[in-house]
């Protein structure tokens, strides 16, 4: 077992800590976040934050929508996570999309991705969509590159109101999604 450094957040106004993450054999475990482990989703975007490919998020928010992230786990440590975040009745956007350093280069990012197209489609979404610094990790995986103004949908619920808005330097990639004959998952569920 290899075990690295993590930056966490203390306890209110206390600042970073350092926790250690564990690397093992054990199986990475690919599954749906519980509302417990918002506090682990939120240091990993945190501790992402300065790679300046992640726009920061809300703890509150994040539990508040736990179930629609999806998480790797090891040894009960989340290495990785990315959310489902639904934008219309027909485009998910890949939200929050983070792997730990020293978790990459294993699939984690992969079997993430493939599992958010999954849920979409399940969920009866017509496309799933990204807005990402490296859109080439994106194509790779069945992704187009699009112009913004094609995703009206991530315009109005998000990017009006950033910082960044009309200087972000990041790409919009779609992905369209075939109709799934099994859906299942109301449609409302993901809103909550």
């Amino acid at each position: 077992m290899i075990t690295l450094p993590m930056v966490v957040r203390g306890s209110e106004g206390s600042g970073f800590a350092v926790r250690r993450r564990r690397v093992t054999d054990a199986p990475i475990q690919i599954r749906t976040a519980q509302a417990h482990e918002a506090d682990a989703i939120h240091d990993l975007i945190d501790e992402h934050l300065a790679e300046g490919h992640l726009l920061p998020r809300e703890y509150g928010e994040i539990r508040t929508h736990a179930h629609r992230f999806v998480v790797a786990v090891q040894d009960d440590d989340v290495l990785a996570c990315a959310e489902l975040a639904p934008l219309s009745r027909s485009v998910a956007e890949v939200r929050s999309f983070v792997v730990s350093r020293e978790a990459r280069s294993r699939g984690v990012g992969r079997r993430l991705v493939d599992e958010l197209v999954r849920r979409a489609t399940i969920a009866g979404f017509e496309k799933l969509c990204a807005f990402t610094h490296s859109p080439g990790y994106f194509v790779h995986l069945g992704y187009s590159i699009v112009p913004h103004a094609w995703l009206p949908e991530k315009i109005v619920t998000d990017c009006h109101a950033c910082s960044q808005f009309r200087h972000c330097g990041q790409y919009a990639v779609v992905r369209p999604l075939e109709r799934s004959h099994h859906s299942c998952v109301p449609l409302a569920a993901l809103h909550g």
